[in-house]
């Protein structure tokens, strides 16, 4: 096997190494101000059974148990998924947004996982569970001029360091509604699954403006009414943010093989030779 390497390509490769160690490093990665996480690793029993009870959702001790343990493991899991999304931040140029928040709450996931139960009478807890992708969950953004390119770089390195794409829903073509890309990666140690927001400014405020709309219009008991209200007050606001060029054509990077060593992870710089 021919082990020769031209002086152009160790150089290459060795700066290539440096950018992800400094990044790794935590080093230069944008954030945008957030309030600490405070919750706790489990939400209070509104009783001494065990069980987790709030505004009439309910989990059993034993329900309430396995989320408990859900939310253990994924804070495991986040400790290494991290690193490399504030990676990709960096080299892409990226704003991380709300970093302090890449948590879910235990009570906003007991939250989902007993209204998920609620709505589909059978389902069992392990189920709910298997459907959640985003307890771990981070936003990059970038301005409108650079976004499609950003989202592309950012993609394609997490895919390059062994993140498996399993949704990548792309929503700036649709005339009405949410605008972004969200994506969801399966980490390749820990097989946990985490979201990751692609968005402009303009869309993550709208994104912010119309949380509380959305939540009103998920209740069960909203008037169907009042959700068409508040899903006309939505497409109005999510209307009036501008689609960067090119973006309604950003696509999931092909799934790719990991790389086994961490120093070989991104790829060639540009400007390398492949001598």
């Amino acid at each position: 096997m021919n082990t020769h390497r031209t002086p152009r390509r160790l150089v290459g490769r060795a700066a290539t190494a440096a950018a992800l160690a400094t990044a790794l490093g935590l080093g230069a990665v944008h954030t945008a101000a957030a309030a600490p996480t405070t919750a706790p690793l489990t939400g209070r029993p509104a009783g001494l059974d065990g069980g987790w009870h709030r505004d009439g959702l309910h989990l059993t001790a034993a329900e309430n148990k396995k989320v408990d343990g859900f939310v253990a493991r994924a804070r495991r899991a986040e400790r290494t998924i991290s690193p490399e999304v504030r990676a990709a931040a960096r080299i892409s140029h990226a704003e991380l947004v709300g970093f302090d928040q890449r948590l879910k709450s235990p009570d906003s996931l007991k939250r989902k996982v007993a209204t998920r139960l609620r709505e589909t009478p059978g389902q069992t807890v392990d189920a709910a569970l298997r459907t959640i992708n985003d307890a771990v969950r981070f936003t990059l953004q970038w301005p409108a001029g650079t976004y499609s390119q950003g989202v592309h770089t950012a993609a394609g390195l997490l895919s390059t360091w062994g993140n498996d794409s399993t949704r990548w829903t792309n929503t700036w073509h649709r005339p009405a509604g949410y605008k972004a890309v969200n994506s969801v990666w399966r980490a390749p140690r820990s097989g946990q699954l985490f979201e990751v927001q692609f968005h402009t400014p303009e869309s993550k405020a709208a994104q912010l403006e119309t949380h509380k709309l959305y939540e009103e219009q998920r209740l069960p008991g909203t008037p169907p009414a009042r959700v068409r209200e508040l899903q006309e007050q939505q497409n109005a606001i999510f209307a009036a943010v501008p689609v960067p060029p090119g973006a309604e054509r950003l696509t999931a990077p092909a799934r790719r093989l990991p790389s086994p060593d961490p120093a070989r992870r991104l790829p060639a710089p540009a400007h390398a030779p492949v001598g």
